[in-house]
């Protein structure tokens, strides 16, 4: 692509067909996407030509029975991501521009994020700021990052196997997970349980519990406990994860703190082991690149200054 073209790309581009390309991969195909945008199938193929040709290449491999993006479609995937998450800021950068603190504030996290250091800075700003509007989604930690890298959502608050790249991270706190059972396993009230009494039992886990995965050490945990190999039953909700424990489907970790008040009701029981609990750290995610509204600014500029405020060991909950 010459230097000239590269200049003219901006001005020359049909910048819907980023939206129709966007919608395409997340559709995984073009009749999918034809059905999502309400388009005929060929207005969709035509769209997908335009836009290789003006990039020069293939973007995604499809027949009929296979769909797939190239790695020249995965790279401008990213960044009509990030252009999408640009846009869909406008509404609120535009609006309430006087003294007043608002805007609207986006969260991605973690089912199994529990912190009453969050939700007290929630309740404080809020109560400082009442005009601010909020959304939060749940889904999975890798989605939480790239929610926040390409732009979609204020803030992130997940689980981390490395620092992903752009992003600033901050830990927000830092939890123990133990095993559970539920009510009718056989183990449900019984004390000083030896580690070796819970080998061969079936187990039940987050979808991030794996060798390579933010809750890799929990997977240790359950291989060094001689627990069936393999998960009989994956979630990515910590509310799904319980039901399955309290359904005697298998045992499962849970973060302690969150447990604790299912322990004092009869409703989960902890097994061993009972000390040396996998550590994991709930990290605070942010996009530098992000341009905030003031009430955006305003919730990173307390949440930052009461962790800076309180130490972490203050923030680690067993």
């Amino acid at each position: 692509m010459s230097k000239k073209y590269e200049q003219r790309l901006p001005w020359q581009l049909d910048w819907n067909l980023l939206r129709t390309f966007m919608v395409v991969v997340d559709e995984c195909g073009i009749t999918p996407a034809a059905n999502f945008l309400g388009l005929k199938q060929p207005t969709i193929s035509a769209a997908l030509k335009r836009l290789e040709d003006s990039f020069g290449g293939r973007l995604v491999n499809r027949s009929p029975t296979h769909f797939s993006v190239t790695p020249l479609g995965q790279v401008l995937y990213a960044e009509a991501r990030s252009v999408f998450g640009t846009v869909s800021q406008l509404p609120n950068l535009m609006a309430g521009m006087d003294d007043q603190v608002t805007g609207h504030i986006s969260i991605a996290v973690a089912s199994h994020v529990v912190s009453h250091h969050f939700d007290a800075v929630l309740e404080q700003f809020n109560a400082a700021h009442p005009q601010v509007t909020y959304s939060f989604s749940t889904i999975e930690s890798a989605d939480v990052v790239a929610h926040v890298q390409q732009n979609r959502v204020t803030l992130g608050l997940c689980l981390l196997q490395e620092p992903p790249l752009r992003l600033d991270t901050k830990p927000l706190f830092r939890e123990y997970f133990g095993f559970f059972c539920g009510p009718k396993h056989r183990l449900f009230g019984k004390k000083d349980i030896p580690l070796s009494a819970l080998r061969g039992e079936y187990a039940v886990s987050f979808q991030t519990d794996e060798a390579n995965g933010p809750l890799y050490s929990v997977a240790a945990m359950r291989a060094k406990a001689g627990l069936q190999p393999g998960l009989k039953g994956i979630s990515s909700s910590l509310p799904e994860v319980r039901r399955m424990i309290m359904s005697n489907i298998g045992i499962g970790a849970l973060p302690v703190h969150v447990a604790a008040r299912d322990v004092r009701q009869g409703f989960l029981w902890q097994l061993p082991p009972y000390t040396a609990l996998p550590m994991v750290d709930v990290h605070l995610l942010t996009n530098p690149k992000r341009t905030m509204n003031r009430g955006e600014a305003a919730l990173l500029a307390l949440l930052h200054a009461t962790l800076n405020d309180i130490s972490l060991e203050a923030r680690t909950y067993r």
